[in-house]
């Protein structure tokens, strides 16, 4: 395998360009691979023009129909069932680093790059993802599904970096910002566009009682305080795709100690079930318990017991693991108490 070539997530932005100019400073060969999910001619040429102001190699990889079925797929149905997807957590494993990967062996190359700001650190023979430099860009959380083969062949041109520092050295390019496939729309937009009907129901109280009608649950997020049907003071609790319902109720009742999640990525079992300085992040922003967890395994994934009580847990949500600036793992949430 080739050592001194990189194959590089390549979309020619901002993150992308200061990458592609690190590796080359290192002396690497850079391949800039533009992974097409949703057929944007328009970042393909603009990817293609970057590259070649750089020197460096470009191919696009054709990965619509694959993105469909993992991503967009995934997407809408978790909002049907009433769950809180997380798609770039979905995506990272399973479509940018997989086809990353599949083309580096098909070129015989040995690394693979993205402009993601994180870092990798190996410790007793295991790769972890570790939080990057940047605490305000750090990207690791939506990296806990990255496998060891993966980690053991990534540079991590960004490790270092700080985002503001290379906003003002790379100076006017595109930059991502959110669910790449909503194109800056409104997700119901989007799941409208898709299909999935957004018909009204009961809005209950804690004690089960009607108390109002939502118009779609899709609409509704767990903790969510404003909304069609929500009354003043209260928050939802509970979304239930089964009979089209959701639950309000105080904020006191979003507070939960106990969580069950599967779907599991984890570096050591060992390492997480016996160590008392994990903590977890449910969101990669936002409101996070502070305190270490405990972690047990059960037949299917773990339960994870919280002396401080997580805000607003959702079915769907990734929960990841920290052991310092380490991610030691994470899952899937599927219940909560």
């Amino acid at each position: 395998m080739d050592r001194k070539s990189v194959v590089l997530g390549f979309s020619g932005g901002i993150d992308s360009c200061a990458s592609a100019r690190w590796l080359i400073e290192r002396g690497y060969r850079v391949v800039a691979v533009t992974i097409d999910t949703m057929h944007d001619n328009k970042m393909l040429s603009e990817a293609e023009v970057r590259a070649k102001e750089l020197g460096i190699e470009w191919l696009s990889d054709d990965a619509t129909e694959l993105f469909r079925k993992e991503i967009i797929d995934y997407f809408t149905q978790s909002y049907r069932q009433g769950l809180t997807p997380a798609p770039c957590t979905r995506c990272n494993p399973k479509i940018k680093w997989q086809r990353l990967q599949t083309i580096a062996d098909s070129l015989g190359i040995e690394h693979i790059a993205t402009g993601h700001y994180f870092r990798i650190e190996k410790h007793d023979g295991r790769y972890y993802v570790a939080k990057g430099a940047d605490s305000a860009k750090d990207q690791s959380y939506y990296l806990w599904g990255l496998q060891q083969e993966t980690l053991q062949r990534a540079l991590t041109p960004m490790a270092e970096a700080i985002k503001s520092e290379v906003k003002a050295e790379i100076g006017n390019r595109s930059e991502s910002m959110g669910i790449c496939f909503l194109a800056g729309r409104h997700y119901t937009e989007f799941l409208a566009s898709e299909g999935i009907e957004l018909s009204g129901g009961a809005v209950l109280n804690g004690k089960g009682e009607a108390i109002g009608e939502h118009n779609g649950i899709a609409r509704y997020t767990i903790g969510q305080r404003r909304g069609e049907g929500i009354p003043e003071g209260l928050r939802v609790v509970d979304i239930n795709a089964s009979n089209n319902t959701i639950t309000v109720d105080k904020n006191e009742r979003l507070f939960k100690k106990r969580l069950y999640i599967n779907e599991c990525n984890i570096v050591s079992e060992s390492e997480l079930t016996t160590s008392r300085d994990i903590t977890i992040k449910i969101r990669g922003i936002g409101r996070n318990p502070e305190l270490p967890v405990s972690v047990k395994p059960q037949t299917k994934g773990y339960v994870v017991e919280c002396d401080d009580p997580v805000w607003a847990p959702a079915k769907g949500q990734p929960l990841v693991f920290y052991r310092g600036n380490l991610v030691i793992g994470g899952g899937i949430v599927v219940d909560f108490e």
